[in-house]
């Protein structure tokens, strides 16, 4: 009886995660980590609401939920909801400082068009 032969295992390749972070997140997410809270979190996702469908949703959590992915650059983390992934993959989250407003704000190549206030989006 002759044995079965099995392919030799291929070896893993690990998968680049689904947002980045510029400097200026991170150390805008530093600094908020290091004040008012410490010990949490920021967790994105992405929720159904405005009139182009989806919007980003930040909140802060004490620890990632099941199947959530933690996403460590430039010394800082943040968590992806599980079920964001697919609609941040390649994201770019930055933190801008305007003459009248700052906020994080994130470049999405899955975006095929905004609505016109800039507070929703299509995929």
């Amino acid at each position: 009886m002759s044995e079965v032969q099995t392919p030799p295992a291929r070896p893993v390749r690990a998968l680049p995660p689904p947002i980045h972070l510029t400097e200026r997140a991170a150390a805008r997410l530093r600094q908020l980590y290091a004040t008012g809270q410490q010990g949490r979190l920021l967790r994105i996702g992405v929720g159904t609401k405005g009139c182009s469908g989806h919007s980003y949703d930040m909140s802060w959590v004490e620890a990632p939920g099941p199947g959530d992915e933690t996403v460590t650059e430039h010394g800082a983390t943040v968590v992806i909801d599980r079920k964001a992934i697919l609609f941040l993959l390649g994201t770019v989250m930055d933190y801008e400082v305007q003459q009248l407003e700052s906020g994080f704000t994130f470049r999405n190549p899955n975006e095929k068009g905004r609505c016109g206030c800039g507070e929703s989006f299509h995929v």
